[in-house]
């Protein structure tokens, strides 16, 4: 879990920065469909799974040789990361604290 500490003498300052994140959280969100569906095109055009993909296959095994290796490659790992960051932002924990007067 990510605790997220906030100090300020501004008590709406919690509530703007909660919205900033679940902002970016759907941004995430819709980056995470796009790879998906980027992913499932791959995956339809060569009637196999992506982690069969990532087992067995090289470039050679692609009709289109090494730049559709590295597309399919990176949008796996494009997918890894987005997941990545979506769990850390949704897991965080927001303590706020004010500051004395």
């Amino acid at each position: 879990m990510i605790k997220l500490q906030i100090t300020s003498d501004n008590d709406n300052i919690v509530p703007i920065i909660k919205s900033a994140i679940l902002a970016r959280l759907k941004r995430i969100e819709i980056g995470l469909q796009k790879t998906k569906q980027e992913i499932k095109q791959f995956e339809s055009k060569y009637q196999t799974s992506s982690e069969q993909f990532l087992k067995s296959y090289t470039a050679e095994d692609l009709k289109g040789g090494d730049d559709e290796y590295i597309s399919w490659m990176g949008e796996i790992k494009l997918k890894e990361s987005i997941i990545e960051e979506l769990e850390a932002l949704r897991n965080i924990e927001y303590v706020n604290q004010r500051l004395p007067i």
